[in-house]
């Protein structure tokens, strides 16, 4: 049996199994298997320090993206300017890691139509935030905005903005004013955290809003009401998790329907059942 899981904490929650499994499913990978796994960053070394032979990957969520660096034989450039991977590939005896959110990012904008901004701003500081800039660099923009709590806490996305060579305005929710005035606002918050910047966000031409349950967002609901395209988190994981899939099996033949498929319906049965 060849197999692989999501670490994080709390990872009760993580849509990845859903998303793995229907992949798996799908291209006939039947001794494949997918799980999630409870891990902090205390656990992370010896958790994996202890897989064996059979593990193909590893996915990684909060707070392990930027724990994982030291534990690893060899990191993708993308990974090391973000500062963060959220894949492990065990191959040829060594651990790497990759970082597919920049990807998921960027697919999930041009799935939605959403042009390369000429200008934009992220909320939020953490390790998303930092795949955010990864990604609108790759959309070839040279500057971006960041407003954040404390911006002390956010200097590690700010050394990724330095790492990717683009120039970044930190500012606090207290001056976000002008910042609004983007082609596009990402928003990196957790669910609900973003709800009273609704009314001061509603205006702006494009919303990507990484939350995809609940869904839509009081932010999502307010752009779209003003006619401004929205864009969830649910596209993002899915298409981070077709890249993730496609580096641990090798395959480039991913199923991406039929997870899109799979991971609706989870979000669907989540949502009726409260």
């Amino acid at each position: 049996m060849t197999r692989a899981a999501v670490l994080g904490s709390p990872i009760a929650h993580s849509l990845s199994p859903v998303l793995h499994r229907a992949a798996y499913a799908a291209m006939g990978l039947d001794g494949w298997r997918y799980e999630a796994i409870e891990c902090d960053e205390a656990a992370l070394p010896g958790l994996v320090a202890g897989l064996g032979p059979e593990w193909a990957g590893l996915s990684l969520t909060m707070p392990l993206k930027r724990a994982v660096l030291p534990l690893l034989d060899t990191v993708s450039e993308l990974a090391v300017q973000v500062g963060g991977a959220n894949t492990v590939v065990f191959a040829g005896g060594a651990r790497h890691g990759h970082n597919t959110d920049v990807h998921g990012i960027v697919r999930a904008l041009a799935e939605a139509g959403v042009a390369p901004p000429r200008s934009a701003t992220i909320l939020g500081g953490g390790a998303t935030a930092a795949s955010a800039l990864a990604a609108l660099r790759e959309l070839g923009l040279a500057e971006a905005a960041l407003v954040v709590r404390d911006p002390e806490r956010a200097r590690p996305t700010a050394e990724t903005a330095e790492r990717l060579e683009t120039a970044l305005q930190v500012l606090t929710f207290d001056k976000i004013g002008t910042a609004l005035e983007a082609d596009l606002v990402v928003s990196t918050l957790p669910a609900g955290a973003a709800d009273g910047l609704a009314d001061l966000v509603a205006g702006v031409p494009a919303l990507f809003d990484v939350v995809y349950a609940p869904w839509p967002t009081r932010l999502a609901a307010a752009v779209a009401a003003r006619g401004g395209t929205v864009v969830g988190g649910f596209p993002m994981l899915l298409h981070q998790a077709v890249r993730q899939v496609e580096l641990m099996t090798g395959r480039s033949d991913v199923p991406v329907e039929a997870m899109r498929a799979a991971g609706e319906a989870e979000i669907a049965r989540r949502a009726a059942a409260g």
